[in-house]
């Protein structure tokens, strides 16, 4: 398999059993393939890539421009983004060991490569910086949301620490800036169902709260209130997507800066003056392996 280039990983495809055979099947090469499933990347992108060595089998051997189709079959290449422009906000390790790197992420920054995003993310930020090839992040959290994120630094104990968010044994702490609604009677318990949002106009990956058995769950307490304005906690038990975010629109309390609720705002209108009031402020657990009690804080800070 390919290694690991400029802090990327390659990326992985799968060849399907080919529609037919001889003159009539759908993809002659593997080249044909790759284009029809990968529509926003040129002919000459693919060869260029292969010209270069960036696309291998799974077996490690080059995929050529001329590669008869073979399916069922893994295909690994390189991504990359022709312009990727610089996030201004810089990540903050709190802490490395053996086992472990604590990093504080600021607002914008993709955990992730996703999308547009590839090297302007945590995780290849981090391999560059390190050189570790590696590490893959715990768990994550949204590219708008702030705070703290675990990275497993080695295989061999990687599942321990997974096991910790599977069995939900981490103890994670938010706070997020939003309005105060003196009627609603603190501290409160969140308890909905959560499933993706089909409604017409709505991102693909926006969430909303809907009749059925509850599948999130939230405590949400006030820390501080100033001006019609309030700082709260908010202390998730379980971890759907957007859920924090999902639970205080439904309060009728949206949090400040947010750009999909209760309005989804268009694609590439990213506003660095104003972002999401959403921070992971603090993570706990037992080590699985020194079995102490480890807690790290976030050194940002939200202002109300």
């Amino acid at each position: 398999m390919l290694p690991v280039k400029n802090g990327v990983g390659p990326s992985v495809v799968g060849l399907p059993k080919n529609a037919a055979k001889g003159d009539n099947a759908q993809w002659h090469t593997i080249t044909d393939f790759l284009v029809h499933r990968f529509p926003a990347i040129s002919r000459a992108k693919w060869l260029q890539r292969m010209a270069a060595g960036d696309v291998q089998d799974e077996f490690g051997v080059p995929v050529t421009a001329d590669r008869p189709y073979q399916g069922h079959m893994r295909v690994y290449y390189y991504r990359d983004i022709e312009v990727e422009e610089r996030i201004p906000f810089d990540e903050v390790i709190l802490h490395q060991d053996e086992h472990l790197i604590v990093v504080d992420k600021p607002h914008f920054l993709p955990v992730m490569p996703s999308g547009k995003y590839l090297q302007e993310t945590v995780l290849v930020r981090l391999k560059r910086k390190l050189g570790l090839d590696d590490i893959v992040p715990i768990h994550r959290i949204d590219r708008d949301t702030a705070g703290l994120v675990l990275f497993s630094v080695q295989a061999q104990t990687r599942d321990a620490y997974q096991a910790l968010f599977r069995e939900r044994a981490v103890h994670k702490t938010y706070e997020a800036i939003a309005a105060w609604r003196p009627e609603l009677v603190f501290p409160l318990t969140r308890h909905s169902r959560i499933e993706e949002d089909t409604s017409a106009g709505r991102g693909f990956m926006t969430q909303c709260e809907m009749a059925g058995t509850p599948n999130a769950l939230t405590h949400i307490d006030v820390l501080e209130i100033k001006n019609g304005i309030a700082r709260y906690q908010l202390k998730p038990v379980t971890g759907k997507r957007h859920q924090l975010r999902v639970h205080m629109n439904a309060l009728g309390i949206p949090i400040k800066g947010d750009g999909i609720y209760p309005v989804l705002t268009p694609e590439g209108q990213i506003d660095h003056d104003h972002p999401l009031q959403l921070l992971a402020k603090s993570i706990e657990w037992i080590d699985p392996i020194t079995q102490e009690k480890r807690r790290f804080d976030s050194s940002f800070e939200l202002l109300l």
